[in-house]
């Protein structure tokens, strides 16, 4: 972790910062995730931990994600999950993934 005017950042200082372009909330606190270096990953919000996440157990919530410079965000920017974190965790998706995480 490092800080650059006041922003605190997972990873190294120099290294590439991960970012993510596009996020779609699925069923079952899913997100379909794309990188700006064009992976797609599911990330599985259920397993992130702490009290600050159970708002996202309310279903409007939960699909109200923003991205706010690349970091996926909820309630009002109250809640993130860093990209490096969901990068590491998420799971490459393919098209039947997708699709299972849809039902």
């Amino acid at each position: 972790m490092y800080e650059i005017d006041g922003i605190c950042y997972a990873g190294n200082p120099g290294a590439h910062e991960t970012r993510i372009i596009d996020v779609k909330p699925l069923v079952g606190r899913m997100l379909l995730v794309t990188f700006d270096n064009g992976e797609g990953k599911l990330f599985d919000t259920t397993t992130l931990q702490g009290p600050v996440f159970d708002v996202l157990d309310d279903p409007e919530v939960f699909r109200g994600v923003k991205l706010f410079h690349g970091v996926p965000t909820w309630d009002d920017g109250n809640v993130d999950v860093a990209p490096e974190y969901v990068y590491e965790h998420g799971d490459t998706y393919n098209t039947y993934d997708v699709l299972a995480a849809a039902n």
